[in-house]
């Protein structure tokens, strides 16, 4: 395990008076691509929303990098070098591309925006001809890259991305997956939440299964 692994345990979350984490633990190891494997309201969007601080869990620790997360606000967690590509994209409509893959930047004042912009565009060229824009004059697809390219903008160490392929045409899936071979290859650890392991089959250095809140790890191969 690497400095930049994502450490999870005994963790508690409820919405209202509906607990949907119960009890869960898991190591995404650093520099590796793990993935979060679950049906629909399986609670994955939750795990990932309370990594990165926008829900408040009422037991259990989050720990990247060795450090305890649990006290830390969603953009201290984003100087971290903490990324996140939420399931419906987020993205402000009437912003260009180029405007919102620099929002993370913005908001939490990160000093090497050019320089970040410039290797996510080398990474995602499609990204950069598309880069003026709005973002509401874009297919799903295209939305799907930008929201990724997003979170590359604060990902720097760990990138938290929740159901990625969900809706893409194959050709744009398959696009998806090379970009996330490129960072594995440059040693981001990832966390990428599905319902399937089918186009992730290649990649997964490990894979945990969460269901009705709970998450157990499992070997490749095994059935949801």
């Amino acid at each position: 395990m690497t400095d930049d692994a994502l450490a999870i345990e005994d963790l508690h979350v409820a919405i209202g008076a509906t607990t949907i984490l119960r009890g869960v633990a898991l190591v995404a190891s650093g520099g590796a691509l793990s993935g979060l494997i679950g049906r629909n309201g399986a609670g994955k969007t939750t795990l990932m929303r309370t990594v990165m601080g926008l829900l408040a869990p009422h037991a259990g620790t989050v720990r990247f990098g060795g450090a305890a997360l649990d006290r830390e606000p969603p953009q201290r967690r984003v100087r971290l070098g903490i990324g996140y590509m939420p399931e419906d994209r987020r993205l402000v409509p009437d912003f260009t591309v180029e405007e919102n893959v620099l929002l993370p930047a913005w908001a939490a004042a990160l000093g090497d925006a050019a320089e970040r912009l410039r290797w996510i565009y080398g990474l995602m060229p499609e990204v950069q001809v598309f880069r003026d824009r709005r973002a509401n004059q874009l297919s799903g697809g295209q939305q799907k890259l930008v929201a990724l390219a997003r979170a590359l903008m604060a990902g720097r160490r760990l990138l938290l991305l929740d159901e990625p392929f969900e809706g893409v045409a194959p050709v744009l899936a398959r696009r998806l997956a090379e970009v996330l071979a490129d960072l594995k290859r440059a040693g981001l650890t990832i966390l990428v939440a599905d319902s399937s392991e089918t186009h992730l089959a290649d990649l997964l250095d490990a894979a945990f299964v969460i269901e009705r809140g709970a998450v157990a790890p499992r070997g490749r191969g095994d059935a949801i």
